[in-house]
């Protein structure tokens, strides 16, 4: 099954994260707001490194918005070459939180879309992400995270 979990995120990938969360917080109803500038190990297909983006979360009722803008890594060509040429947002991906990471994983073994991107913390979050450009337009993202994590990210 390639669409399963429960669809919580719609991410945005943009050049100026500081003017994006400004405008989300002037048009929408937020309810918490995270920021945060991280350094994470992931895995391409081309390999494994380091990126250093800044991301926000922003709750609006039950969805989150992420906003991403990709500061430095060779790993991070997933965000970048999304990046629109202005300081807009634009669009990069739907994330779905699934609660068995094992069971989804061995689903991937027959999945048409490949995996592109993966990362985490074993234990308390882990995410992949499908290419499912061909058939959606976009990326889906999957994530598994513990009850406390989900608490901390804003989730109810």
């Amino acid at each position: 099954m390639i669409i399963t979990g429960r669809h919580f995120q719609n991410a945005y990938v943009t050049r100026d994260i500081g003017a994006a969360v400004a405008q989300f917080q002037s048009q929408a109803d937020v309810r918490k707001a995270i920021e945060t500038e991280v350094t994470v190990k992931l895995w391409t297909p081309q390999g494994e490194g380091e990126g250093r983006q800044k991301l926000a979360f922003l709750w609006v009722e039950d969805m989150q918005y992420e906003l991403i803008q990709p500061v430095s890594g060779d790993v991070l060509a997933l965000y970048r070459d999304a990046l629109p040429e202005g300081n807009e947002l634009k669009f990069h991906h739907v994330c779905n939180r699934v609660d068995d990471w094992t069971a989804f994983e061995a689903g991937l073994i027959d999945s048409p879309y490949p995996v592109v991107l993966r990362g985490g913390s074993p234990g308390l979050l882990e995410f992949c992400y499908l290419d499912t450009r061909s058939w959606l337009g976009h990326y889906l993202e999957y994530v598994w995270m513990g009850p406390e994590r989900w608490a901390g990210m804003g989730g109810r």
